[in-house]
């Protein structure tokens, strides 16, 4: 199992009992110092408690501690919802001795029932003291719902003869689609930052992974994504090498994870990147890719490896965005399946549907409109995503 630590961090979960399965469910990580945070929330109308009282707390830019909790979404339940997170915070707090202001929280599951908030009470004074600095990975397992695996990831960089840490946990496979998706996302570093640019730094790295990537076309009310910079390499973003370096580690990690997302996805036996080119513009181009991402008919075509190319090039006539019918190829890898906006013959058929027996490909769309392009990744939806979606709840 690989090793997640940072300097300065400790972390660790256990089950509180919000699982019927009695699996892990209750999560925190604490920084030994107060740390630089920002965040990215989802953009639904419709937001949990922990997402309200996160976007009023990280406009300190400070924090210290992030209490995570799955089982239950704590969203659409009225004023208790608010009340049950700050109580949730405050626990934690009171764990550690330090301000409750420097609490996060964040919560995923079921929307519309109450949180059992006394059974984190509970819990969370024999939580706090068991972390251990190798405890991400517990954090990963106790924030899954539909996740059939934890999602962690863990860089390291020199700058001079300094190095700093970035390690990430996530968990995220339905109701995935920018932005951002039924995700939950910490990020843990040892380098320095202003709250300014590590916004900064972060809505980048965010822009070009979690809000590239779709499972279902549904955004969720909790979606969050957490960063804590302690400091403690003495490495500082206002360092152009560092800001350069950290911009780089930031992108990798949350890509990676991000694509984790996608290849988990709910019943998803492939992972798809949708890449468009030849557009006007690079947002004309994402929302073709999106279109076809989206598509209940390209994406059970995927699941049944069927070259069906005629879903895709109706998914591409509805994007909204200006086109050439007659002017669209489309590759599934390196095969052209379709010129000019006309399908090649069976013999490419053939040769795209033995590449759609494999796990993992590329369908590239050319508009030949333009110079821009977007990628974006999705997967193949089953009948297990139906399955596993039809008694969420039972």
């Amino acid at each position: 199992m690989m090793k997640i630590e940072v300097p300065g961090f400790v972390a660790g979960a256990i089950g509180a009992g919000l699982k019927k399965n009695k699996k892990k469910d209750l999560g925190i990580i604490f920084s030994d110092v107060p740390a630089c945070a920002a965040a990215v929330f989802t953009t639904n109308q419709v937001q949990a408690a922990p997402v309200l009282l996160d976007k009023e707390r990280i406009k300190s830019g400070r924090a210290q501690a992030i209490v995570a909790n799955s089982g239950n979404a704590n969203a659409c339940v009225g004023s208790r919802g608010l009340r049950d997170a700050k109580a949730m915070a405050r626990a934690a707090a009171q764990a550690f001795g330090i301000g409750e202001e420097l609490v996060l929280v964040a919560s995923t599951g079921v929307i519309g029932q109450p949180l059992d908030l006394p059974a984190i009470e509970a819990a969370l004074p024999r939580l706090s003291g068991q972390l251990n600095s190798s405890g991400l990975l517990e954090v990963a397992e106790a924030i899954m719902t539909t996740d059939t695996f934890p999602k962690a990831v863990s860089r390291q960089t020199f700058v001079g003869d300094r190095r700093f840490t970035v390690a990430a946990v996530a968990k995220g496979a339905g109701m995935i689609r920018p932005d951002m998706a039924t995700m939950l996302c910490f990020v843990c570093t040892d380098v320095g930052a202003t709250p300014g640019a590590l916004s900064e730094a972060l809505r980048r790295a965010v822009d070009r992974s979690f809000n590239a990537i779709t499972v279902d076309g549904d955004t969720s009310t909790n979606d969050t994504v957490l960063v804590l910079a302690n400091g403690l390499s003495e490495l500082h973003l206002a360092q152009g090498p560092c800001a350069e370096a950290f911009q780089k580690v930031l992108n990798e990690v949350l890509s990676t994870l991000a694509l984790q997302i996608v290849q988990d996805g709910e019943g998803a036996t492939k992972l798809v990147s949708l890449e468009v080119k030849g557009a006007s513009s690079e947002g004309q181009a994402r929302q073709v890719a999106y279109a076809v991402a989206n598509s209940p008919l390209v994406k059970t075509a995927l699941f049944g490896e069927d070259a069906n190319w005629g879903r895709i090039m109706a998914a591409i006539g509805r994007a909204g965005v200006p086109i050439d019918p007659e002017g669209i190829d489309i590759f599934f890898d390196a095969v052209r399946l379709v010129k000019n906006g006309q399908g090649c013959g069976r013999k490419a058929e053939a040769a795209a549907t033995q590449i759609l027996k494999t796990d993992r490909f590329t369908i590239t769309i050319d508009l030949r409109l333009g110079r821009r392009g977007a990628t974006v990744h999705t997967c193949d939806l089953s009948t297990d995503y139906v399955k596993i979606n039809a008694d969420y709840r039972s």
